[in-house]
């Protein structure tokens, strides 16, 4: 019998989340391990022999697989139902062209935006850590926020203002993007096709920085910094911002007996 898989993550990326999804999309009973983010890119070369600097990595049958397009495309393999690749060929092309798409212009601008602001909001940004670090640095308090600052300024460059601003762009330019494809599917309910595909649950998570979705990982209990709330208020009433809310909605389920081990 095959030993249950590991899925390595940090618990607030939207990447992860995104594995996570597929995960709980399949009904994949799995374990969780979340080390301490920047310890987390030691333990990736470690994992995959120098082929992946980050997360999220799933170790399954020994095998230990990088990225979340892989892991994905892994979970297809061994769980065909319920799909996440549509049957037709040109559906499935234009499923995957969609799904690059949000991985290369949507992800790294959503995830810098989220940190730049949260940066600009220590309150905030030690609740975002405290729920999201494992138990022993969750002890550490401040030290556990002060380091992560550091971290995602050395490693993402979150504090450049410019930056920043062309996240905003691009972020916004996703959102035309998704509105775009929706429409040229006959305006229905999914990207491509008639059902769920991998190109809903890639724009879906990789959104949830901006969307904060009541299912996403993280429950921000004292609110939004003012700088995201602000970017996202008028974005609120945007056919894509709430078809990213009913995404989660109708279709985040739980994942069975997923265990966190640390």
């Amino acid at each position: 019998m095959s030993e249950r898989p590991t899925l390595w993550q940090i618990t607030v990326s939207h990447y992860s989340e995104k594995a996570r999804w597929a995960l709980a999309w399949k009904g994949v009973e799995h374990e969780r391990r979340s080390p301490p983010p920047g310890s987390h890119m030691a333990v990736a070369l470690w994992l995959t022999r120098g082929s992946q600097v980050t997360f999220p990595i799933l170790t399954v049958d020994g095998r230990h697989i990088g990225d979340s397009t892989a892991i994905i495309a892994e979970l297809e393999r061994r769980h065909p139902d319920p799909p996440l690749y549509p049957d037709d060929p040109d559906r499935r092309q234009r499923a995957l062209a969609l799904e690059d798409f949000f991985d290369e212009e949507l992800g790294p601008h959503a995830r810098l935006l989220a940190w730049h602001e949260l940066g600009n909001d220590r309150e905030r940004f030690q609740e975002v850590i405290e729920q999201t670090v494992p138990g022993p640095l969750q002890r550490a308090g401040g030290l556990a926020t002060s380091y992560a600052g550091v971290y995602t300024k050395l490693r993402f460059g979150v504090a450049d203002p410019k930056a920043a601003e062309v996240a905003r762009r691009k972020i916004l330019e996703a959102f035309d993007r998704l509105e775009a494809e929706l429409e040229a599917n006959g305006g229905g309910e999914y990207l491509v096709g008639d059902r769920f595909t991998v190109a809903d649950l890639t724009a879906a998570s990789l959104f949830f920085p901006v969307v904060l979705p009541e299912e996403g990982p993280v429950a921000l209990e004292l609110g939004v910094p003012l700088g995201m709330e602000e970017f996202r208020e008028p974005l609120k009433d945007r056919p894509g911002y709430v078809w990213v809310e009913e995404m989660f909605r109708r279709h985040r389920k739980t994942a069975p007996a997923a265990v966190a081990t640390g």
